[in-house]
């Protein structure tokens, strides 16, 4: 087990117009976190996965740990009972907190917002500003094309075969738990680091 997870930040869908099988796996994820003694870093709204993953860890005893930009708190409301929100300027304060405060990453469904944060936190992984476990849940085949996309960068050489490593990919929610669970210490020094 990795002693260094104390906080997983989750990056998901803030839409409620989705299949319902998809907020039964964020409930067994928040159940999961809660009993590792995991926090949630999300993005601080209650609607969609993001309020249900909130909802289910804090139902079962566990932190949750919102961070939402001001304009988005107009338009969205927060998810209600916090152990913590965070009322940023920007979008980018609020993806740069979300880092520092998490020790590992987990990629559920989502769409345009929840792409922007798999792409960014590869990308400080692959240019070593974090070394911290990422899991894709593929729940349901969701990111066949997701992946199908990375392969196809790799093919043309835009991207090494290696980078394939800075992910994990799981199929249910109890793979994460198992990737999670083993997954080596960050190796990097927080006070060197370039973000």
């Amino acid at each position: 087990m990795s002693p260094n997870i104390k906080a997983v930040c989750v990056y998901c869908s803030a839409s409620s117009n989705i299949a319902p099988h998809y907020g039964e796996e964020v409930k067994a994820l928040g159940q999961i976190m809660a009993q590792h003694g995991w926090s949630l870093v999300f993005g601080g709204g209650g609607c969609g996965l993001m309020g249900a993953v909130a909802d289910s860890v804090l139902s079962h005893g566990g932190k949750a740990v919102g961070i939402i930009p001001e304009h988005l708190k107009q338009q969205d409301k927060p998810q209600e009972g916090l152990t913590e929100l965070f009322v940023v300027d920007t979008m980018h304060q609020r993806k740069q907190m979300m880092v520092d405060r998490s020790d590992a990453f987990v990629i559920l469904p989502g769409g345009l917002g929840t792409l922007d944060e798999a792409f960014e936190i590869l990308t400080w992984k692959q240019l070593k500003l974090h070394d911290k476990p990422v899991v894709l849940l593929n729940s349901h085949g969701y990111w066949d094309e997701f992946l199908n996309l990375i392969d196809k960068m790799i093919e043309e050489k835009f991207v090494v075969s290696a980078h394939k490593n800075l992910f994990s990919v799981a199929e249910t929610v109890g793979q994460i738990e198992d990737i999670l669970l083993e997954a080596p210490d960050e190796r990097f020094n927080p006070e060197i680091k370039r973000i």
